[in-house]
């Protein structure tokens, strides 16, 4: 028996953002494997180094559009 998608992502949404994190990760990984651990813990402690900067405040969030409209008059 198959579990529909929406009842998953209903599912999903109602965990905790640190939950949400890990199961994206994982589903990410089932796309594209990372097959060197030493890669994949590199990768995995930068995400919580980053997450830890953003909830400390040591760095500031940016809104995507903002980020976009940045980028852009840089490459122009």
């Amino acid at each position: 028996m198959s579990i529909p998608v929406e009842k998953i992502t209903e599912g999903a949404l109602s965990l905790t953002s640190d939950a949400r994190a890990l199961l994206a990760d994982r589903l990410v990984e089932s796309l594209d494997p990372l097959t060197d651990d030493h890669v994949r813990d590199s990768w995995a402690a930068e995400a919580l180094r980053r997450l830890d900067d953003v909830r400390s405040g040591k760095v500031a969030t940016v809104p995507a559009a903002e980020a976009l409209a940045r980028v852009r008059a840089l490459v122009k």
